[in-house]
C-alpha cells in the first residue's frame, strides 16, 4: 500500500513542480519567478523526502534539510539584491 502512496506522492509533487516551472517562463514579474523559484526549491525538498521514504534511509532527510536552508537564504539573498542592488552593505 506505501507504493502507492509514494507513486502518487511523485507524480503529485511532479505536477506541481511542472507547473511551476511554466510560471518560471510565463511570469510576468520578477516576483512571480523569484516565487516559482522558491516554490520549486520546496517542491525538490518534498522528492527527496519521498525518496528517503522509499529508500528508508535518513541520510536524504538531512540533504533535504540542507537544501531547505540553501533555499531560503538565495531566496533573502536575491529579494535584497532586487530591492536595493546589492546583497552586501
Amino acid at each position: 500500500m506505501i507504493e502507492y502512496a509514494i507513486l502518487y506522492a511523485y507524480v503529485a509533487i511532479s505536477a506541481g513542480l511542472l507547473f511551476n516551472l511554466w510560471r518560471l517562463f510565463a511570469g510576468p514579474s520578477t516576483v512571480d519567478r523569484i516565487l516559482a523559484v522558491d516554490t520549486m526549491v520546496i517542491n525538490i525538498i518534498a522528492l527527496i523526502i519521498v525518496y528517503g521514504i522509499q529508500m528508508g534511509s535518513t541520510i536524504y532527510f538531512e540533504a533535504a534539510l540542507l537544501l531547505a536552508m540553501f533555499g531560503f537564504v538565495s531566496t533573502v539573498a536575491y529579494c535584497k539584491f532586487i530591492l536595493r542592488g546589492n546583497v552586501i552593505e
